[in-house]
């Protein structure tokens, strides 16, 4: 899973694809497997990498 994670970048927006309920978020940063996303419903949310494979959003 960590192979797609690899290439976000702050700034990129992405969606959890377990919690669509969060909204879009914003990637802060992606360091290792650790990845903090600040998502529009749910605010800033730190995601494994590992377990959780982001959706990239085309806006």
């Amino acid at each position: 899973m960590t192979d797609f994670n690899a290439i976000l970048e702050p700034g990129m927006l992405v969606r959890h694809p377990d919690q669509p309920e969060w909204g879009t978020g914003q990637v802060q940063s992606n360091i290792g497997d650790k990845i903090t996303v600040n998502f529009r419903e749910m605010g800033k949310v730190v995601i494994d990498g590992k377990r959780v494979l982001l959706v990239l959003v085309n806006e």
